[in-house]
């Protein structure tokens, strides 16, 4: 009898201390399970969140570009061309009853850089009005502007549509413009998406 139950309290201690085993590897389990969780909750957070940033810096993108375009659509002459200048009689506003002396160029300001705008209104459209410039007023159109190594803000097209070779010797062969801004992605490792509309220059005057 009193073997049987020796016995016995040997068994409950085994139950005993196999129940605390399993205790311990489930709560081992429990946390790599965790742990995996959280990685990936928080590279998923990442991801969404570079995302997002991506997203809403192509749609301010569009809208820069769009904003741009639509300007240089009333463009009457080209007075100077290059790959990021740009130097134009246009019409700003739609209710603008003359054009303005419109230039677009890159400011370099530390290590960042800005695409400005200087306008300065005529008293009348060319060649008989002048510039007043005591109306003149500078824009900040992107305040940090990205470019792509080579990348160029403005290309010239010529009747046909093609490319015209800078510099351009004969600015009354530009007959449409290209605008293309870029910026750098940071999700999925990142790259550069560009942007680019193109614009026909049909109230381009021919002979101001």
């Amino acid at each position: 009898m009193l073997r049987r139950d020796m016995s016995a309290d040997h068994s409950c201690h085994d139950e005993a201390g196999f129940g605390l085993v399993e205790l311990m590897i489930t709560m081992a389990l429990v946390g790599m399970l965790s742990v995996t969780f959280f990685v990936f909750f928080r590279s998923s957070l990442f991801n969404y969140l570079d995302l997002q940033k991506d997203a809403s810096g192509f749609t301010e993108l569009n809208r820069q570009v769009s904003r741009v375009s639509n300007v240089l659509r009333g463009t009457t002459e080209v007075v100077a061309a290059d790959a990021n200048e740009l130097t134009v009689y246009a019409y700003f506003y739609p209710s603008d009853v003359y054009v303005s002396h419109l230039r677009y160029y890159v400011a370099t300001i530390g290590a960042k850089k800005q695409l400005k705008a200087t306008l300065t209104p005529m008293t009348a459209n060319p060649p008989i009005g002048s510039q007043i410039t005591a109306q003149t007023r500078e824009f900040i159109v992107i305040d940090d502007l990205y470019q792509p190594s080579g990348g160029a803000l403005f290309t010239y097209l010529n009747a046909s549509g093609n490319a015209i070779l800078l510099p351009i010797a004969e600015l009354s062969t530009i007959k449409g413009m290209r605008v293309a801004l870029a910026i750098k992605t940071v999700a999925a490792g990142g790259g550069d998406q560009t942007v680019q509309l193109q614009v026909s220059l049909r109230n381009k005057k021919t002979n101001l």
